[in-house]
């Protein structure tokens, strides 16, 4: 899977841009402000309906105009296809087409165009709250397992019904009878969040600590703990043996969770851990190594793509280079070599052997040459 070429118009800070791409790496590089990310959050917009950075199609549109048009010719599962999203100032709502003809939702274009991204932004998935990373890894599973989005989307609306029970049966002491229905459904969702989540992990792990050793010389060691409700005793073992565990967890919290007044059983409290030769990234992990663990974790979310699907994503790497020493910046922009990657870098004096490299600058995009 790859872009041939990306066509622009009034997106961002690009009045007009025709920009065609290498099957390989793409560095673009470029002081700040001068529109290097926009290029990738325009590829990020028609391969998901949606920019990265604003949920507001209205700051995506170039200042004074009253529409964009953002158009790509893509090759994939063995054909080429163009893709066009066209943007509003106002009200009306956008336009979709897909080779010329235009779509009525977006779910129609799904899959022409994967990409998987990475952006400053992700590195508080390894540094902050459990909350990110399992975003990170739902994210993904609902993707690739429509299974998976059903079950999650029914886990969240029975734990949400669940705690206003919780919340309010002092005032209606008879709402506590309706714990049984909900117990009975969060049990049976979350042994399928649970089982996902660790054969997802369990591969996402392989492949990132593959990517890792690459990318340290096998000088670290990066290694993945899931962490989930304690009873658990196996998170790979079948969805039928984990809803056994789960009720037997959901019992022994019965009282605490009503003195409590809130949820406090179920996979919406898992984790997972990261570790560089034994300790954890989040604690103790500089900010080059957890930047190196976070760009292995995606390069191993793209495997997973490919081994799904048979198509490898496009890989989207923004402001990748900023605090990595000169041989981990050599491996992003030289040594990937499988599928097409975009990445951004301010480091103005570097180029790329394994593709093409472009100047970024006030919205104009051009090769350097060699």
């Amino acid at each position: 899977m790859r872009i041939l070429d990306l066509t622009l118009y009034n997106f961002r800070n690009y009045e007009a841009l025709q920009c065609a791409f290498d099957p390989g790496i793409n560095l673009f590089i470029g002081e700040n402000a001068q529109g290097k990310t926009n290029l990738l959050e325009a590829v990020c917009y028609l391969s998901r309906g949606a920019a990265f950075r604003t949920r507001k199609e209205a700051e995506l549109i170039r200042f004074g105009s009253e529409f964009a048009e953002l158009e790509a010719r893509v090759f994939s599962y063995d054909r080429e296809q163009r893709m066009k999203a066209v943007l509003f100032a106002g009200r009306r709502p956008r336009q979709l087409f897909l080779s010329g003809v235009k779509k009525l939702t977006r779910e129609a274009l799904d899959g022409v165009l994967n990409t998987v991204l990475f952006c400053p932004e992700d590195l508080s998935v390894l540094k902050k709250g459990a909350a990110e990373r399992r975003r990170l890894t739902d994210d993904a599973l609902c993707q690739l397992r429509p299974r998976y989005a059903k079950a999650l989307e029914e886990y969240r609306r029975c734990a949400a019904q669940k705690a206003a029970v919780l919340r309010e049966w002092h005032d209606r002491p008879g709402l506590l009878d309706l714990l049984p229905e909900y117990n009975e459904r969060m049990a049976q969702t979350g042994a399928i969040i649970i089982h996902s989540r660790a054969g997802y992990l369990r591969h996402l792990a392989a492949y990132a600590s593959a990517h890792h050793a690459a990318f340290t010389g096998d000088s670290e060691r990066l290694e993945l703990n899931y962490q989930t409700v304690s009873t658990v005793a196996d998170p790979a073992a079948p969805a039928e043996r984990i809803y056994g565990w789960l009720r037997e967890h959901q019992e022994s919290h019965r009282q605490a969770e009503i003195a409590a007044g809130q949820c406090l059983s179920g996979p919406h409290k898992d984790d997972f851990e990261l570790t560089i030769n034994g300790l954890s990234v989040r604690t103790y992990g500089s900010q080059g190594q957890t930047r190196t663990a976070a760009i292995s974790l995606k390069l191993a979310e793209r495997d997973l793509f490919e081994q799904d699907t048979g198509e490898q994503p496009v890989l989207l790497l923004d402001d990748v280079l900023s605090e990595l020493d000169a041989g981990r910046q050599d491996f992003v922009v030289n040594c990937i070599r499988s599928g097409q990657v975009l990445i951004t870098c301010c480091e103005t004096d570097r180029v790329t052997a394994a593709g093409r490299t472009f100047r970024v600058e006030s919205g104009t995009v051009r090769p350097v040459e060699d």
